[in-house]
């Protein structure tokens, strides 16, 4: 089986709803796929389902990583196989400095990855290493070193949902450097964004609409689709074929 993440006929339904429909998905190892959709498309809720949060157990279907059938894998399993997920809106941890929040699953220790992550997300680590997690941080600092921790942890599949939320344009570059350095720490990145400029740096994209992939390809050439055709959507309620139609007309 290719691919360090396979994903084979996936389907969720909440509240009677299909959010997820059908969805195949290969992700090379040491590459970086992006997800890209706007925003409803089912871009998070699949981010959760390959992650094995609560309440997102698919109806059907099936979710490999290294070859090993992990679809009924809780969300600590998965974390021990070296997945990690980024949350879009990340959670508070008060009372925790960023050095121990940053080290919390990491497991080298080392005072120089916590200083190397900060850097890498444009925070200056002689004023955010000892500083308090809570309230008085912005989401986009929040982000940020949630983003420094995941780096740190050096997984092997790291989820990354929107990691642009939040983030202003002068860190936006920072953090696009960032996860295109993933790669070189040895870890696996699917990306999901409904930013075009974010999903360019992608190796293969994954056009999602409706909880479906419509068109998968090279970055460059989903990008343009997702640009001309799917930031205004009017695929609501529209048959899948009838959407593919169109773009190829």
């Amino acid at each position: 089986m290719d691919g360090i993440l396979q994903v084979k006929n996936l389907s969720l339904i909440k509240d009677k709803k299909e959010i997820i429909k059908n969805f195949n998905l290969s992700a090379e190892r040491y590459s970086i796929s992006a997800v890209i959709g706007i925003n409803g498309a089912g871009k998070s809720s699949l981010a959760y389902v390959l992650m094995g949060l609560k309440g997102y157990k698919p109806d059907s279907g099936a979710i490999y990583f290294n070859s090993k059938n992990i679809t009924e894998f809780s969300i600590t399993d998965r974390a021990q196989l070296g997945m990690t997920l980024a949350w879009q809106n990340p959670s508070l941890f008060e009372g925790l400095t960023v050095k121990d929040y940053i080290q919390v699953a990491v497991k080298n220790k080392s005072l120089n990855i916590v200083k190397d992550s900060l850097y890498r997300v444009a925070l200056d680590p002689s004023i955010y290493l000892h500083r308090i997690v809570d309230k008085s941080l912005s989401g986009g600092e929040r982000k940020r070193i949630e983003l420094a921790a995941v780096f740190a942890m050096r997984p092997k599949l790291a989820i990354l949902d929107e990691p642009d939320s939040g983030i202003d344009a002068i860190s936006l570059d920072k953090i696009i450097h960032l996860i295109k350095d993933f790669k070189k720490v040895g870890s696996t990145v699917l990306l999901i964004t409904h930013r075009d400029k974010v999903a360019e740096i992608a190796d293969r994209a994954f056009l999602i609409c409706n909880g479906e992939i419509i068109k998968e390809g090279p970055t460059k050439e989903i990008s343009l689709f997702f640009k001309e055709q799917c930031n205004e959507c009017t695929h609501k309620n529209i048959p899948i074929s009838e959407i593919v139609r169109e773009g190829n007309a």
